[in-house]
């Protein structure tokens, strides 16, 4: 673990925090960092800027711009089958998992050092809790806060290795040796679920106001509902990766396999959606003629009912300026790969490769899943332009009616984006970056349509397809404007799985959840280990669509789990890596 001393930890919990939160509200406060550790807590308000700015890093894991590199950013849509990261011939993180290089000597350790920075600072707040002159009912509410987000970042942690060293109140000093191990894998999730309950046993089931966006009891609960599904899926039982090697078999995993577990799972789901206070986001009014346009709609809303915990952002142009062309002011992020445009169903909720599905390759984008135009950006897509602030065709194509053929626009494919796609899931439709508009978001760390497939999946998982997993389903399905949203009668559990995983896949994609989802199903090494391509658009007399490969991916068992870094395990030799590496 990275030794840190309290001046460093608070230095850098401050600036974070001014950096990151502008918009008013919790995390709106005056900062200094001429502090120190009396006069940190001795004073009501500094404290509270302390406990702030450990909300400042909780969408590490899932942020677009994890990263980055020389102007370049990706998250980890780009070191899986959806997205084909920025500047291929750098050497950052997502470039490692695509090409299967990634090894402990070069493996980023933002999630190590964070996670075990802000656990600290955890153990920090929580030591001096008893001095900072608040009332009683406000130190209950910040020690909630605080071990929730303490669990967070363990949950974190496991996502990636498994197991971790759990240092419970612990707070290493600059000068300490520390020689730590991990601890079992169960012991990690009974302790993040211990932390949780008690978190929620506190804490209002959610939040309003200046107050939005701190923890709520529903976020406890729906970090059980995460934390338990991925506890019972494949990689993270029977030994996972490690079976057969006693001792690191419980680490990484349950050294066991209960099917109870999915029940579990599907019980914490339950919960959250029993507390009637959240719901999926369905606005059929705004732009009547068009299906499905709450699941856009909902992104663009700071405030809505669907959010169930979310990285809190100012008034700000986060992923127009990432993810959008660069005639309207995007830098480049990540680029999706063809593979996910064929993955959306046609609006009747069948596969393009079925033949009653009415699927046209000459009109490849007519009648699709509504999610797809709401979702990426593909050739005649409409952007706002800046100067008119009307929207316009985004030109994506190759002009063949000229000799030699030539890129029409900046933004086409090999001239800005190197799979003729751009992403537009979360972007908002009047916010270009060229322009004074900002949008007023908050990026989603957990939400209702999550948990419902989460209920969906380990329900499916432990007794088969209920009536409630298919309703589960369909309602994700019916707000996304299929119709019909229904699905087949009759499926049967391997049928449903299926199912349940594509809907994951198109609902939360670009959210940071199918790199783990593929390696929890332990399926990455069927989805991560092709050929990914691209859309080339030509346009002359006529209109011809053609992919192209872009990448072939690789993938190797030991990526199933990231590396524990070099750096980490040579300051704790008790450390055990994670197997293959």
């Amino acid at each position: 673990m990275k030794r840190i001393s309290f001046h460093t930890l608070l230095f850098l919990v401050l600036a974070s925090m001014v950096l990151s939160c502008k918009k008013s509200g919790f995390l709106d406060q005056t900062v200094t960092t001429s502090l120190d550790e009396m006069t940190t807590f001795s004073d009501s308000s500094n404290a509270m800027q302390f406990l702030n700015g450990i909300y400042t890093n909780i969408g590490l894991a899932q942020d677009p711009r994890r990263f980055a590199n020389g102007g370049y950013a990706a998250g980890l849509e780009a070191g899986c089958d959806e997205a084909e990261g920025p500047n291929s011939s750098s050497t950052n993180g997502f470039i490692q998992f695509a090409t299967g290089s990634v090894n402990p000597t070069v493996v980023p350790n933002d999630i190590w050092a964070t996670g075990y920075s802000n656990i600290r600072a955890v153990n920090q707040f929580l030591k001096h809790l008893p001095v900072i002159p608040w009332n009683s009912a406000l130190k209950q509410q910040a020690a909630a806060e605080a071990r929730f987000l303490r669990a967070w970042y363990y949950a974190m942690l496991m996502q990636h290795y498994g197991g971790v060293p759990l240092i419970g109140d612990t707070i290493f000093a600059s000068a300490d040796h520390i020689n730590i191990s991990r601890s079992a894998y169960r012991s990690c999730i009974n302790y993040v679920l211990s932390e949780c309950d008690a978190a929620a046993a506190v804490l209002p089931v959610a939040w309003s106001g200046a107050q939005y966006g701190r923890i709520s009891k529903a976020a406890c609960l729906a970090l059980k509902s995460r934390l338990l599904l991925y506890a019972a899926s494949p990689l993270f039982n029977n030994g996972g990766l490690a079976q057969g090697s006693p001792g690191l078999d419980s680490v990484v995993a349950y050294p066991d396999a209960d099917p109870n577990r999915w029940q579990l799972a599907a019980d914490a789901a339950k919960a959250v959606i029993l507390l009637n206070a959240y719901s999926l986001f369905v606005d059929s009014t705004s732009k009547p003629g068009e299906l499905g346009y709450g699941f856009q709609e909902l992104f663009t809303r700071r405030y809505n009912n669907e959010y169930i915990l979310n990285h809190m952002m100012g008034e700000n142009k986060y992923l127009e300026s990432l993810w959008d062309v660069p005639s309207r002011g995007g830098s480049g992020g990540s680029f999706p790969y063809q593979e996910i445009v064929d993955a959306f169903p046609m609006s009747n909720g069948l596969d393009i490769t079925d033949p009653a599905s009415g699927y046209d390759p000459n009109h490849p984008y007519q009648d699709r899943d509504p999610r797809l135009n709401y979702s990426i950006i593909h050739d005649s897509t409409l952007r706002v332009t800046f100067g008119t602030n009307q929207p316009s065709p985004v030109q994506l194509y190759i002009n063949t009616s000229v000799s030699p053929p030539v890129a029409a626009s900046g933004d086409a494919v090999y001239k800005g984006t190197p799979t003729g796609l751009y992403i537009y899931k979360m972007m908002d439709p009047s916010v270009i970056n060229n322009s004074l508009s900002t949008a007023s978001r908050v990026l989603p760390l957990i939400r209702y349509a999550e948990i419902l497939l989460n209920f969906a999946e380990a329900t499916n998982e432990a007794t088969g397809p209920s009536v409630e997993v298919y309703q589960a389903v369909e309602a994700i399905r019916q707000r996304a404007g299929l119709r019909p949203f229904a699905l087949p009668s009759g499926l049967d559990q391997a049928q449903m799985r299926a199912v349940i995983q594509k809907e994951r896949r198109l609902e939360l994609a670009f959210e940071g959840h199918r790199f783990f989802d593929v390696r929890r199903w332990m399926i990455a090494g069927q989805t991560d280990n092709l050929m990914m391509h691209g859309m080339e658009v030509d346009r002359g007399p006529g209109i011809t669509y053609k992919t192209f490969n872009v990448r072939k991916h690789n993938f190797t068992k030991a990526m199933y789990l990231w590396p524990i870094p070099l750096s980490e395990i040579a300051k704790s030799p008790g450390l055990l890596q994670n197997p293959l590496y």
